[in-house]
């Protein structure tokens, strides 16, 4: 199977208190940081910019996985990438040339990774499959944290895992125990976290337990299938 992976999202962190909130992070145990870069027009919020990145690649040595919900991610490619950014994730549904914007990212010994919003059809990604390091599942309404889990995701994460076996599977939006359980069953092994884990009482304890209970739980369901 593949590893279990903890990625708390800097979205839900203290903004005053980045620096220390991510060496927090990683202290708990994380295997890396998410960060999601927002440029108000592919979703309607602004957040975060290449500072960041960079200041998190000063403060901590772990991957920093990136997000670009902007609509033109291939001016951006570079600037993300010489701030430290690895993996650099793109939306299918920005516009832009899709399989050459995720080619540039791999040129430049990055991982590519592609994203697709709750309601995008799963068939939307899957010519880009062989272009793609990693495939993301919105699990919200992208653009705000906090908001409630969309389960009709789920099925998506099935249908890649059986025409991709090797590819690493991440979710995103309303991740905590239980819908993390529930991802995993279907093939998810990336698990991208703000609100759950950066407001827990103990963030050390959730990260075992989420990887514990992941572990356990990975690929059960679509296992059942086969």
């Amino acid at each position: 199977m593949s590893t279990i992976t903890i990625l708390p999202s800097l979205l839900a962190a203290d903004p005053g208190r980045l620096a220390e909130e991510c060496r927090r992070a990683v202290a708990a145990g994380a295997n890396g940081l998410h960060v999601d870069i927002m440029d108000g027009h592919l979703v309607a919020n602004l957040s975060l910019g290449p500072n960041v990145v960079a200041m998190a690649r000063r403060t901590v040595k772990v991957p920093l996985s990136t997000h670009l919900m902007v609509t033109h991610p291939q001016h951006f490619v570079d600037l993300f990438i010489q701030a430290g950014a690895n993996p650099l994730l793109i939306h299918v549904e920005a516009q832009c040339d899709v399989r050459a914007v995720l080619r540039a990212i791999r040129g430049r010994g990055v991982r590519a990774g592609l994203t697709l919003n709750p309601e995008t059809p799963v068939e939307a990604v899957v010519p880009f499959l062989d272009e793609a390091d990693e495939i993301l599942f919105m699990s919200v309404h992208p653009g705000l944290g906090g908001q409630a889990f969309i389960p009709q995701v789920l099925p998506k994460i099935a249908d890649i895992r059986r025409r991709a076996p090797n590819l690493p599977l991440s979710i995103d939006g309303g991740i905590n125990r239980a819908t993390a359980v529930q991802a995993a069953e279907q093939g998810a092994h990336v698990f991208i976290i703000g609100t759950f884990l950066f407001q827990a009482p103990d963030m050390a304890a959730e990260i075992v337990a989420l990887r514990r209970e992941t572990t356990a739980a990975y690929g059960r369901k679509t296992e059942a299938l086969e």
